[in-house]
């Protein structure tokens, strides 16, 4: 099966939508925002999230029509921050995993990232349960630089969140 990987636009929100609030319920532990609170959210936010600056970008991975993984790249708007840039909202259906699309994704995510004027540093946190993208983070070049004991509290759990950072 082939993957084709491009950025996701206000068009791609119904999808989006629909896919990111399969992350939260899924794997729950992953994320910092809750399926319930996601699930509040309207269709136009979701779009005008998905719109695109030149501080952010949403990247989808899709087989022939349905859209099967995505991550997302902001870039602080702060003068003194822009040299660094989060990876936020990781996620690639449970059915695709193990093809080497995530590190796909996450490939033609850090080349958008090294595209983008004056930025140097790509960070981002994953939850101590999440094996699988902290070696996949870490064989994309990603370093942990921190632990944030307690960072999250999921059904009565405290998890520790690991801080990674790629230079570019």
């Amino acid at each position: 099966m082939t993957f084709a990987i491009r950025p996701l636009t206000a068009a791609d929100a119904p999808s989006y939508r629909a896919l990111r609030l399969r992350a939260l319920t899924e794997d729950p532990a992953a994320y910092l925002t809750s399926a319930e609170e996601y699930a509040g959210r309207l269709l136009e936010e979701v779009a005008a999230g998905l719109r695109g600056s030149e501080n952010s970008l949403t990247l989808g991975a899709f087989d022939q029509t349905a859209l099967l993984g995505i991550a997302t790249l902001v870039r602080s708007e702060r003068l003194k921050l822009r040299h660094r840039a989060d990876v936020l909202g990781v996620y690639l259906a449970p059915e695709v995993r193990g093809r080497g699309l995530a590190g796909q994704l996450m490939h033609e995510l850090i080349v958008s990232a090294k595209e983008m004027p004056g930025l140097d540093v790509l960070e981002l946190s994953v939850t101590e349960t999440q094996l699988a993208a902290q070696h996949l983070y870490e064989r994309l070049g990603f370093v942990m630089w921190g632990v944030q004991p307690d960072a999250v509290r999921e059904g009565g759990q405290a998890l520790s969140e690991l801080h990674m950072q790629l230079r570019l």
